[in-house]
């Protein structure tokens, strides 16, 4: 009999609330140096499939009065996971949009997709489309490493995570989450619906020699730094920002979790807090969002876990689910600040191939949020990605953010 696992509380929320105008996928994008083989790519990940077992599921049917949704393992795909595509003007361009326009089909095996565009810049992308309710990018990243092993076979196994000092300062109070937050400020939609994303590569800030606040808190101050400037120049009143931030506690190694593994933290800055001198508006970004990461917290917190609870029939619970959603729209978050931090895995594909030069991500951003901003570190190398609702933005109002980010970013290698 084919082995069946319950969907746990985050893919349940997630499966109520699908549509189909604004796919919940994960983008991930790796560049690498030199050209791939496709025989042996498509060997390699088929294999870390195998090796990753909790990847190889689809949803099992079930009748309308079930009282979960399960995930049903498989022994093999369901269907071609990899391909390839030639060089062309506009390829990666067009892969990016695939990622974005549609997800793998949760009822084939695995919710996963890699595509291959050759020629980038005399290398290859991989482009990688993740079915969010499934899967998200730090999992599917482990098995990309484990396909890269495969690929080269030399070691691939993560770097040990950085040692961070521990730091006795009280968290200040922050904003009451009864408040309404800001949202972003329209600028100019785009017709078509969907999202859209621009990806950069910029400089990692810099930080004082024993600064108490790390890059992540960098990236706090600088998202909560554009999205009020952005407010203030589409007229919007100051409210409180509210960044989601996904904290991910997962070893990295061969026994990493695999699925939906990050938990939802909220670092809420109040408008007056953002005009603080720079270096004590990051400490008090830190010790926030220290204080918020330490606390035990189920992963979507305390009232997912009541919804999803299988006390009635799931399509019951669905439509609550999607009820309770639209009704606490006005409170949700700005934006979704999502850092990957350094990339810990080497994602050596050979001699020939080379390693990774650039990752990048990219995280669901449908309404009402709007806008997520991603961020991941390789080589030195900050790699930004800022992905919105089309209903919300356009592409030159992404080009105003990403500029945005990049002044205020800069502005927080400050000088104690």
């Amino acid at each position: 009999m084919t082995a069946r696992v319950p969907f746990p509380v985050v893919d349940e929320v997630s499966r109520h609330c699908l549509q189909e105008a604004e796919p919940e996928t994960v983008h991930i994008e790796v560049h690498l140096p030199g050209p791939v083989d496709p025989p042996r790519l498509r060997k390699a990940f088929y294999e870390a499939l195998r090796r990753h077992p909790r990847v190889l599921m689809r949803e099992a049917p079930g009748r309308w009065y079930r009282r979960r949704y399960e995930w049903e393992l498989t022994a093999g795909p369901d269907t071609e996971v990899v391909t390839f595509t030639g060089p062309g003007q506009d390829a990666l361009r067009a892969a990016r949009a695939r990622a974005l326009a549609s997800a793998p089909a949760l009822s084939m095996s695995p919710p996963v997709r890699l595509e291959a565009v050759e020629g980038v810049d005399g290398g290859t992308a991989l482009v990688l489309t993740v079915n969010h309710t499934a899967l998200d990018g730090p999992a599917c990243l482990r098995v990309l490493a484990t396909a890269a092993e495969l690929y080269s076979g030399r070691d691939n196994s993560p770097a040990a995570p950085p040692v961070r000092s521990p730091q006795a300062v009280p968290p200040p109070a922050a904003p009451s989450n009864w408040a309404r937050p800001a949202r972003v400020a329209a600028g100019t939609p785009e017709r078509s619906p969907g999202n859209a994303v621009l990806v950069t590569e910029l400089p990692l800030p810099r930080r004082p020699e024993g600064a108490g606040y790390t890059v992540n808190d960098q990236l706090m101050v600088a998202t909560a730094l554009t999205l009020a400037h952005w407010n203030r120049e589409h007229g919007a009143r100051p409210r409180p920002l509210r960044m989601t931030m996904p904290v991910d506690d997962r070893p990295r190694d061969a026994t990493m979790p695999i699925g939906n593994g990050t938990r939802l933290v909220e670092v809420t800055l109040a408008p007056e807090e953002l005009d603080v001198p720079l270096p004590q508006l990051l400490r008090r970004t830190a010790a926030r969002t220290r204080a918020l990461k330490a606390q035990p917290r189920p992963q979507l917190g305390h009232g997912a876990a009541l919804l999803t609870a299988p006390v009635a029939p799931v399509v019951w619970r669905a439509a609550a689910t999607r009820g309770l959603r639209r009704a606490a729209a006005p409170w949700t978050s700005t934006a979704l600040l999502s850092n990957i931090g350094r990339i810990p895995y080497p994602l050596d594909f050979g001699e020939d191939t080379g390693r990774a030069r650039a990752v990048w991500f990219s995280a669901p951003a449908r309404m009402p949020r709007g806008l997520s901003v991603t961020t991941a570190s390789t080589a030195g190398r900050l790699h930004l990605a800022l992905r919105w609702s089309r209903s919300l933005l356009g592409q030159a109002d992404g080009t105003r953010l990403r500029d945005l980010f990049e002044h205020h970013l800069h502005s927080t290698e400050v000088t104690e």
